[in-house]
């Protein structure tokens, strides 16, 4: 079949200008450009949408009436085009259950292979359980008792408390004369009944016999009675009583007689109440209220409101049950908390079993109070049942933290499931290994099977191991080894995710489709980019069409078609530049041309670090696989973190450094991970951390409200003649307040119509038809545009709207200068990249006043950015940097690297193998002198602009 290509004929989204493209099909083509050139517009507003559209036009005319249909993009044709997957830059799945090894699938065939192949072992002796037959349990004692006195027992209740009056009796009328119970021989009589609050083994006489082959009728008639009375277990005891053997016909510990159900894949499943452990319901985690948190100053005392749950003492009863149980202890509430005893702040916390007294004058009912002091912590989580209001939720966990669950220790399942092992292993140490270990695992696993437990055999695994290690190896090609199953869907970057979903799509081995990436090399290290060209390139050799929206380097030299799209953002861009091979794109005049041939760089970092403003320590780090390294980063400097991924930079950076000093600044309630200790901290009176993270959760939220210019464009609005005739104030124009937005869909723009087993589906209100306030407030108009008008308007376009106002244009000055001159004000924050987000908070901040002490810092600036834009960002942050500021970046964008004045790089490999500063230093230093990953980078970047440079 020839290839062909997919025609884009006539596209004008967004700022698309009548746009023609033709890509080949079955090859990888890059469409890149500055940012907001409509690089996204082209590949998801118009080819993903296009292809959406026609397959929501296959399902029946009934289900698209729910549907409500989906709107054409405004696109004259577009021809040849497959059945098209979206790959996005947005993270997976915030769920606590949900994990690698769940999103990838490999968890599931884990679980099939433990289920198939494990042998279980007793949690009581560690021994192997065995299961036997009928028969053979009769062979067996044969055996082990001939000729020899014993009892036949059938175990009826085991663990277990409760009087058993019914039982018992029903036993005794079935003609049952004696039973076993709590290990003494008793005999059954009418109305016994045991101990109810205490735990309970009763096991009946079945039969006193001494085996004898002679006598084989009736040792299987006993047997199987017992077996049935006993669910399939018989205990056998000898006259003497010293020993027990036990026989089931499931799975269970000869020694103990402690037993367990076949596996079946949903024992392993945390997930499920099969396998989860029923204290942290399988979240490996519990929220336990923290005494760090609970108290504030330990030199206070509980009456002058050193309990901060509490407050100043009152006339609450709280206050009279604490001081009864400080009186325990000799204490009062004057007492200060610091000079209470350890045991005491334990009672204080946690509850206590003393007998406590109320004296009648302290009670309203004039009686004495006898009780037991629950805690401050059963206060406090009383506030997180499903009556309290999110205010009280949230009240509530701002004294408490996650902690392992002391049932499982963070496994996840119940103890019964993680008996089951394989190569001495359960399922959740091998969860927890790295990829990469994980795959040696699975290789070395056939031998290892083979003899080992009731099934487990290479013609049951070799089926199941072959898919994982295929699933595995999908993973492993796209640079992911240092992550593990276990490893929470919610702690990865939209890198990460990303790069997981397209091993998915690896895996699955579809054909003839048309797969569109955003920006995939995110969160990679440059070392590591053939390893994801390369699974790109075989997605596409078995016969499917690649398009990836990209900025990196290698990627667009790797291949084989390009799309420019520009020449500037916003109403400057959405015109194609170039399209074709990336050799005839290097001998065009586009600006991505020029900074791919070099001719356009980013101006160079300082040669050598002056000390003279100091430096921050970070003594002893041992966080997650951090091997305690000493990290030094000069103030007063642009510091770029860098390293292959899982390498610890974000351990560093964002897990302990970042909430040392806001604890020390702040009273963060964020734990640091540990370390040893911090010098250099009189240095810094400020920090702010500028993440990926979303401004907002919802639509309400946008560029405008989140850097505070609507406020003021409210406010302006305020002040027209209209609307000071008919009394409007700022909140009027404000679409999160009622009077001026639309009461149809509450301000929204959109209405939300919910689907059965499908996601909801939104459609413009057709009351304010998206324009989210109603006709009177749209009535008031600032040099002839309404509010709508304004936040439909983009970053550029408004600037230069309100060039006369001040306030309002230095704040868009802000969005300007940061490159997001091509965002509307009104834009959903739901719809924005990790990088848009970013720069938008940074944007924020530079709208503020800097103290000249402050410390920023960033995580991967650079995703999204194309090298013009890195320029404009690099030229900001200089700015910091110049009125005495630390910037710390965690990067791996070689020529942002190169541009910093010191480096310090983690490695050498990601995840157990790495946590170590293996070089640090400017970069011309590393690229002369160091041998890790980033220097050899950094040497071929040098070597191609001396190259170029003559």
């Amino acid at each position: 079949m020839s290839k062909g290509s997919i025609e884009v004929i006539g596209a004008r989204v967004n700022n698309l200008r009548d746009v023609d493209v033709s890509i080949p099909r079955r090859s990888l083509t890059v469409i890149t450009g500055v940012s907001g050139s409509g690089k996204s517009s082209l590949a998801f507003d118009t080819i993903f949408a296009e292809g959406q559209r026609r397959y929501i036009e296959t399902f029946s005319a009934y289900a698209r009436t729910f549907l409500g249909g989906m709107a054409r993009p405004d696109v004259d044709q577009v021809k040849g085009l497959t059945p098209v997957i979206s790959i996005e830059q947005k993270t997976t799945n915030k769920n606590p259950r949900s994990t690698v090894g769940t999103v990838t699938e490999i968890y599931d065939y884990l679980r099939l292979l433990f289920a198939r192949t494990a042998t279980a072992y007793s949690t009581a002796t560690g021994e192997p359980m065995v299961k036997y037959t009928e028969e053979q349990v009769l062979e067996q004692i044969l055996t082990l008792h001939a000729q020899q006195p014993i009892y036949l027992l059938a175990p009826v209740i085991r663990g277990r408390k409760g009087h058993y009056r019914e039982l018992l009796d029903t036993l005794q009328r079935k003609g049952y004369i004696n039973a076993r119970i709590d290990g003494r021989m008793k005999t059954l009589a009418p109305g016994m009944m045991l101990d109810r609050y205490k735990t309970h083994n009763i096991e009946v006489v079945v039969d006193k016999l001494v085996p004898d082959p002679k006598d084989l009728p009736r040792l299987r008639r006993s047997l199987a009675t017992a077996m049935k009375l006993g669910d399939g277990r018989v205990v056998v005891m000898e006259k003497d009583g010293d020993q027990l053997h036990h026989y089931s016909t499931r799975l269970v510990c000869p020694q103990t007689g402690d037993s367990v159900d076949d596996p079946t894949p949903g024992t392993f499943s945390f997930n499920s109440p099969e396998g989860a452990c029923p204290h942290c319901k399988g979240l490996g985690s519990v929220s336990r209220v923290d005494p760090a948190k609970i108290v504030g100053n330990p030199k206070l005392s509980i009456a002058e409101g050193a309990i901060l749950p509490l407050g100043k003492k009152s006339s609450a009863t709280i206050f009279l049950e604490i001081e009864a149980l400080l009186a325990t202890w000799g204490a009062t509430l004057a007492t200060p908390v610091g000079d209470l005893p350890e045991k005491a702040m334990h009672e204080l916390v946690n509850g206590s079993d003393k007998r406590l007294c109320l004296s009648a004058k302290k009670t309203r009912t004039g009686r004495d109070r006898y009780f037991r002091f629950e805690g401050i912590g059963r206060y406090i989580e009383q506030m997180t049942d499903e009556f309290s209001t999110q205010k009280e939720r949230r009240w509530a966990e701002s004294f408490a933290s996650q902690q392992p669950c002391p049932a499982c220790h963070g496994k996840r399942l119940r103890p019964q499931s993680l008996a089951f092992r394989i190569d001495d292993k359960d399922i959740a140490m091998v969860a927890e290994m790295e990829l990469g270990q994980l795959r040696e695992w699975l290789c070395a696993l056939p031998d290892k099977l083979v003899g080992q437990g009731r099934t487990a055999n290479r013609q049951v695994a070799t089926p199941i191991l072959e898919e994982l290690a295929k699933r595995t190896d999908f993973l492993l090609e796209v640079g992911l080894d240092y992550l593990s199953l276990a490893r929470p869907s919610a702690s990865l970057s939209g890198g990460e995710s990303q790069r997981i979903r397209l091993a998915t799509q690896i895996g699955a081995r579809l054909v003839n489709v048309t797969y569109i990436l955003d920006e995939p090399s995110i969160g990679l290290h440059q070392r590591d980019n053939q390893r994801l060209i390369q699974s790109l390139k075989a997605l596409r050799d078995i016969g499917n069409t690649v398009i990836v929206v990209e900025h990196d380097r290698d990627m667009m030299l790797a291949a084989d078609y390009i799309i420019d799209i520009g020449p500037g953002a916003g109403a400057q861009g959405g015109r194609v530049l170039f399209q074709g091979p990336p050799a005839q794109l290097l001998q065009a005049d586009t600006l991505t041309a020029k900074w791919l041939r070099n001719e356009k760089t980013l101006p160079q970092g300082a040669e050598s670090v002056v000390e003279e403003k100091g430096q921050l320590i970070l003594r002893g780090c041992k966080g997650n696989n951090l091997q305690g390294v000493d990290a030094v980063f000069p103030l007063g400097r642009l510091v770029c973190v860098t390293g292959v991924s899982g390498s610890g930079k974000s351990t560093l950076v964002c897990d302990t450094l970042l909430p040392i000093i806001s604890q020390r600044l702040y009273r963060s309630l964020q734990e640091p991970l540990p370390y040893v200790c911090i010098e250099g901290m009189d240095q810094i009176d400020k920090v702010v951390s500028v993440d990926q993270s979303p401004i907002g959760r919802t639509p309400r939220s946008n560029p405008a409200t989140y850097t505070g210019v609507l406020t003021d464009i409210r406010n302006l609005f305020a002040q027209m003649p209209e609307a000071l005739v008919r009394g409007y104030k700022p909140g009027r124009f404000s679409f999160n307040v009622k009077g001026g937005r639309c009461d149809e869909c509450s301000g929204n723009g959109y209405k939300s119509v919910s689907m059965n087993f499908l996601p909801s589906v939104q459609t413009p209100c057709p009351q304010c038809r998206g324009g989210r306030f109603n006709r009177a407030t749209l009535e008031v108009r600032f040099r002839g545009k309404s509010i709508a008008d304004v936040l439909d308007m983009t970053v550029e376009q408004a600037a230069e709207f309100f060039e006369n106002q001040p306030s309002i244009r230095n704040k868009l000055g802000t969005l300007l200068d940061v490159g997001l001159p091509y965002l509307r004000l009104g834009q959903p924050s739901n719809t924005l990249s990790g990088g848009e987000s970013q720069r938008i908070k940074l944007a924020a901040e530079l709208s503020r006043r800097d103290t000249g002490r402050t410390l920023y810092i960033l995580d991967e600036p650079t995703t999204g950015l194309h090298f013009a834009d890195i320029s404009a960002l690099l030229a900001v942050l200089r700015r910091l940097v110049k009125r005495g500021n630390t910037v710390i970046l965690i990067e791996h964008n070689i020529e942002l690297i190169a541009a910093t004045d010191h480096v310090i790089e983690l490695g050498p490999e990601g995840g157990r193998r790495g946590g170590q500063i293996i070089a640090t230093g400017t970069p011309q230093w590393l690229a002369a002198h160091a041998t890790s990953p980033t220097a050899s980078c950094l040497k071929d970047l040098a070597t191609s602009l001396s190259t170029l440079l003559g």
